[in-house]
């Protein structure tokens, strides 16, 4: 039990950080700053090709502190002032100075999307006076799997392709929804303290979403409550802080995320409205700090019988972390919460992933009601039956067949939405 305690830890260490900027992105900027530390130079060219999945996260996302959108902005940035080992935050400290200098690259940068068997891949080629650099990332946003300079490799690893499916994978704890509720009741408070930091960091996210970025979200609900269209109840107040961090993520904001899975949208959506029940409930801190745990562990469980990236909204299985927690958090026990995820897969399982953009906020805000509103059927001991569609009387069978349809079932229409939005970038640029 303490080993499996400790498994747990060090997941929620793992997974639960913090990212600067839609993730997928930054895998890009990474790389060519990356790139750069191995010239020695500013790139005067540099050449970037990317997974179908990369590239549709990629196209429309705001990259921090630019005011601009898409992969090009990335890759410029990431080579004139990018960490190569900040990671996630790898655009951190960037300046205005830098930034207004990146853009003069622009134009000597091309991306495209690659055949590849890795649903997230980033190589970024990079040349300056006659020498190059190249950088492979994949599998994970920062694994960097190949390191080139003038063709001399200096670095390789294995990039683990394929589908990742629990609890298969060697550095993934078996697990099961009993046992991380168990935990996340039980552990030593002081042992899972740290996840407070998901709250701090996402907060301030969503305070400074309020003030307007991208939809806008978080702001017209909150505007709304104040004109009495919207009440201010529960569920609003989880949709208010949970679209106004995304609405501030996706359109640029220079503040992290703490993110989950590799997703700074997955980490708000298993965070704020976890955030806005223990404040609406008046929770105290060991209770908030639980209830982020089991949401956390919750997302991250379900994640692992997911494609890292894929045609289904990763926002709204995070949500049923949140779900579950909210659950908990409103009195219901183990029963009550595997019925919140049940009716959570009986409700938004069929949200596609078209790419990250500002639409984001929406899904965050719809995947956030869906958990609310799944959290109080649940405490009425009230769900969705294993008599309907994918959703069965073990909800740990349930969430694996949310996986199943996911890996699976999802494939043509994620490839659909790809050669959907290249068919519009090529419109955009002819």
């Amino acid at each position: 039990m303490m080993q499996q305690w400790s498994d747990f830890i060090a997941l929620l260490r793992r997974e639960v950080v913090p990212a600067l900027g839609c993730t997928e992105p930054m895998s890009v900027a990474l790389a060519a700053a990356n790139c750069r530390q191995l010239l020695g130079e500013e790139p005067q060219r540099m050449s970037v090709w990317v997974s179908g999945n990369l590239f549709k996260n990629g196209m429309g996302v705001g990259v921090p502190g630019t005011g601009m959108i898409g992969l090009p902005v990335a890759a410029a940035v990431g080579a004139v002032g990018g960490n190569p080992q900040g990671g996630l935050e790898v655009l951190k400290s960037l300046t205005p100075e830098q930034i207004a200098h990146a853009k003069t690259l622009l134009p000597s940068i091309s991306v495209d999307v690659k055949a590849v068997p890795d649903v997230l891949y980033a190589e970024v080629l990079a040349e300056a006076h006659g020498h190059t650099a190249r950088v492979i990332i994949c599998t994970d946003h920062t694994r960097i799997t190949l390191m080139e300079r003038d063709g001399e490799v200096l670095l390789q690893q294995d990039s683990a392709p394929g589908v990742q499916v629990q609890p298969a994978q060697s550095h993934q704890p078996a697990m099961t929804l009993r046992q991380i509720v168990e935990f996340a009741l039980a552990v030593p408070h002081a042992e899972i303290a740290f996840i407070l930091e998901a709250a701090h960091l996402n907060q301030a996210l969503a305070d400074e979403g309020l003030q307007g970025y991208g939809l806008r979200i978080g702001q017209i609900l909150t505007e709304q409550v104040e004109r009495k269209l919207l009440s201010d109840d529960l569920m609003t107040l989880a949709m208010r802080l949970a679209s106004a961090a995304s609405d501030a993520r996706m359109d640029g904001a220079m503040l992290p995320a703490m993110s989950n899975s590799g997703s700074g949208n997955q980490g708000i959506a298993a965070t704020m409205p976890v955030v806005a029940a223990a404040r609406f409930l008046k929770a105290d801190d060991e209770q908030l700090t639980r209830a982020l745990v089991m949401s956390h562990l919750i997302a991250i469980y379900i994640k692992t019988y997911q494609n890292k990236l894929s045609a289904l909204c990763a926002a709204s299985t995070a949500a049923m972390g949140a779900g579950a927690a909210i659950t908990w958090l409103l009195g219901g026990q183990y029963e009550q919460i595997s019925h919140c995820i049940n009716n959570m897969i009986g409700d938004v399982s069929g949200i596609i992933c078209d790419g990250a953009g500002s639409a984001c906020s929406m899904k965050v805000s719809t995947s956030t009601s869906a958990a609310v509103k799944s959290s109080l059927l649940a405490i009425n001991n009230l769900r969705v039956t294993q008599s309907e569609g994918i959703v069965e009387e073990d909800v740990d069978k349930t969430i694996a067949n949310l996986g199943r349809l996911s890996r699976e079932g999802m494939l043509d229409t994620d490839i659909e939405i790809i050669n959907i939005m290249r068919t519009k970038q090529k419109g955009h640029t002819s």
